[in-house]
């Protein structure tokens, strides 16, 4: 709620977390058949493609360009390490970290990946510059909400 909401507003339909919380389910119900055919969660679906964009990446790295902490991050490796898609090795300069690799499994796997961005983008019925705004200001949202708030 806004610093302009009344205390008395609490109707669900008012609320933008809600709205991003029920958006969130409807994607995951979009991506979830999607998802299947690649034998891949969403979690895993980003990890993915964050590699696919940079492969090798430290594990500090991937976690902090997905916005996940190790302890949700650990466990989604290791099955995809599982899987074969992925390989975890300590860093050769560095022994404290570990680096993220893409098998060839891992690699080939983006070819059939490529179809989805374009089959959730029209799922949303609307066109590319009206999702690339959408995108732009939930992002500002989000690095809003992340700024360290003063105390009420």
């Amino acid at each position: 709620m806004s610093k302009r909401a009344a205390a008395s507003d609490l109707g669900l339909d008012d609320f933008v977390c809600f709205a991003v919380y029920s958006l969130g389910h409807a994607f995951n119900r979009l991506y979830q058949p999607l998802l299947k055919r690649l034998g891949l969660t969403y979690p895993q679906y980003v990890t993915m493609v964050a590699l696919w964009e940079r492969d090798g990446i430290t594990v500090t790295e991937l976690g902090r360009r997905l916005q996940l902490d190790s302890g949700t991050l650990t466990p989604l490796l290791k099955r995809l390490e599982a899987g074969g898609l992925v390989s975890r090795t300590r860093d050769s300069e560095d022994e404290r970290q570990v680096r993220i690799g893409l098998t060839k499994a891992g690699a080939a796997l983006k070819e059939k990946a490529r179809a989805l961005p374009q089959s959730v983008g029209c799922a949303s019925g609307r066109t590319d510059a009206e999702l690339r705004r959408l995108k732009e200001d939930l992002l500002r949202l989000r690095d809003h909400l992340n700024l360290p708030q003063a105390p009420a």
